[in-house]
């Protein structure tokens, strides 16, 4: 694999090493660490960390960090996530839930009008009643309490300096801006724009000093400082007072937040053990159904070119979110049918209404064991997310996904930081004749969300690959078609992430416009795929183990780069052609 090696100004003033741990035994020399990003700037954070003797955490960390000021538009610490961390010591995964909540005083209406009625999606986004409380700050310090090795204060450093000392402003940022940006509210519009109403030009230098002194707060305090005291007090103001939906949240939501451990969703494909993270994350489940129901087609045999073997994974997905639409959501709130959903013989009843001559007429969930009476809903989530993939030497391994959900969030921000929206991932409309939707807002309660922070073991036992992605719910059908390249047709990571993408979370199957798909078409169509060619918003990262080593990769569609320890990073040929819809 071609590489290049880093500029020394983008590793951001890398320290010395700091001492490392001893146990377990020091790598041999030709293993070294991985960060995988959207953003090169935020990869080098996370090199600098694993530099200076930290581990994968605090390389993910200081990555997600870096990435809230140069990535603004997609995620921070005004948002949340989840977490899949795997620990070599032990062998154990961690999977954390820092998903956003509703403030105690939501109820199922808290998205109806006055008159009401309820809002529409794009009328609820902005203003304060779309925030939920930030849970990213908790999830990533019980990760650090788990995994970290370097103090916490260190993971903010190049962030800091990011904000402090400025940035230069990507084509992507510069793009999200203009096509995405119409809700933000006046600091975030005086921050990103100029004096004639349009995003500034790339290549400027910005600077967020209120960005990087909230940093240094919470580097020198901890995160408690970010739900206590003056920061929280502002952020329940700017929520409560904002000009559009004001909020009711309280000071009590922001204090009472905790980040959760939850119990990881794992099952087999092939000879392989794929784990993800279980709901509120409806990916790990998801994942897992289509390429179980995958699993009985020799999807190796047909191969990547095959017109069928793209039918058959559409045909999957549209089984599998038929049933995430459904069933899953906060299982604090509701009865989710996790074990009767992955179980084996369940989904073998579903893989059986799949053909490969033929495309199902029409798709309902299915009735898995423990499955409550549910109403079916209108999934609302928009692209807006960034992962990060990161390993070390040690063979721990970390796959993040964080948000704020929509392009900006909110459109509210608060020391520099901008909010999320992240309560329009429930469903507004609450019930449908008489029957509740079970993704409907109710105090406290975490949305269902479609990030798929996966792990993936091999035949072996070690850890194989950590990918994840971005782009709404487009993230599940992403990761699971890289997982099919990977296993089934043998490809690198990078190379499965850089194949296009069939999306049929419904009746029509959308086509990645630009890439291999275009001429699979009339074949599809054949098949009785009712198909459309459109730009999707699609940006994944993944580091792979091969031949003992770690070996990076990242969407060729987005900015990011796959970052190695020694500074040298992977050849990614870039594409383009995907309409004036920027990545994710």
């Amino acid at each position: 694999m071609k590489r290049f090696l880093v500029p020394a100004a983008l590793l951001l003033a890398v320290p010395a090493a700091a001492q490392p741990p001893a146990a377990p035994p020091a790598p041999s020399a030709k293993a070294q660490g991985v960060v995988s990003a959207s953003d090169p700037r935020a990869a080098a954070a996370g090199v600098e960390m694993l530099r200076a003797g930290g581990s994968a955490t605090d390389a993910a960390i200081a990555t997600l960090l870096a990435l809230n000021v140069v990535e603004p538009q997609n995620s921070g610490i005004g948002g949340g996530g989840f977490w899949v961390g795997h620990d070599a010591r032990t062998g154990k995964l961690l999977t954390i839930d820092g998903r956003e909540a509703a403030p105690a005083a939501a109820d199922p209406r808290w998205f109806y009008a006055p008159d009401g009625n309820p809002l529409t999606h794009s009328a609820a986004v902005p203003g304060g009643r779309s925030v939920g409380v930030p849970g990213n700050l908790r999830e990533w310090a019980m990760a650090h309490d788990r995994g970290g090795k370097l103090p916490w204060a260190k993971l903010f450093e190049p962030a800091i300096r990011l904000a402090r000392d400025g940035f230069r402003i990507t084509q992507r940022l510069n793009t999200g801006i203009n096509n995405f940006g119409s809700h933000i509210a006046p600091w975030a519009a005086a921050h990103y724009r100029g004096p004639d109403g349009k995003a500034l030009p790339v290549g400027t230098l910005l600077k967020n000093p209120e960005q990087a002194a909230l940093f240094e707060r919470l580097a020198r305090l901890g995160p408690d400082s970010f739900y206590v005291g003056p920061n929280a007090q502002k952020l329940v103001t700017t929520v409560n007072t904002a000009a559009r939906n004001p909020s009711k949240m309280t000071l009590g939501d922001l204090a009472s937040y905790d980040a959760k451990e939850r119990a990881p969703v794992c099952g087999s494909y092939r000879a392989y053990r794929i784990c993800g993270m279980g709901p509120p994350s409806s990916g790990g489940v998801a994942v897992l159904i289509i390429l179980k129901q995958l699993e009985r087609f020799d999807m190796a045999r047909l191969g990547k070119d095959s017109p069928v073997a793209w039918h058959l994974m559409a045909e999957s997905q549209r089984l599998a979110y038929a049933d995430r639409d459904l069933y899953l959501a906060d299982p604090d709130h509701v009865a989710v049918p996790v074990k009767g959903l992955t179980d084996p013989k369940y989904i073998a009843g579903r893989s059986a209404l799949i053909s490969p001559d033929r495309t199902m007429a029409g798709v309902a969930a299915g009735v898995p064991a423990g499955a409550p009476a549910r109403i079916r809903a209108q999934p609302s989530e928009v692209p807006g997310t960034t992962h990060v993939a990161a390993t070390d030497a040690r063979g721990n391994a970390v796959s993040v996904t964080s948000t704020i959900e929509g392009y900006f969030g909110s459109g509210l921000a608060v020391n520099g930081t901008m909010l999320n929206n992240e309560l329009t991932d429930f469903d507004i409309v609450p019930e449908k004749n008489g029957a509740l939707v079970a993704n409907r807002v109710e105090g406290g309660k975490r949305p269902r969300s479609s990030m798929s922070p996966t792990i993936v073991y091999g035949p072996d036992g070690k850890v194989r690959m950590v990918i994840g992605a971005a782009g709404g719910s487009t993230i599940i059908a992403q990761v699971a078609k890289a997982l099919v390249a990977v296993i089934d047709w043998k490809l690198s990571a990078q190379d499965a992430i850089g194949l296009g993408l069939i999306y049929a979370p419904g009746k029509v199957a959308t086509l990645e416009q630009g890439t291999q798909l275009d001429a699979m078409a009339p074949a599809l169509q054949a098949l009785g795929e009712p198909v459309k060619i459109a730009p999707l918003g699609l940006k994944a990262n993944a580091v792979e183990r091969v031949g003992g080593r770690w070996v990076g990769g990242a969407d060729p569609r987005s900015e990011g780069v796959a970052m190695h320890q020694d500074g040298t990073i992977a050849d990614i040929k870039r594409v383009g052609g995907f309409g004036n819809r920027p990545p994710e």
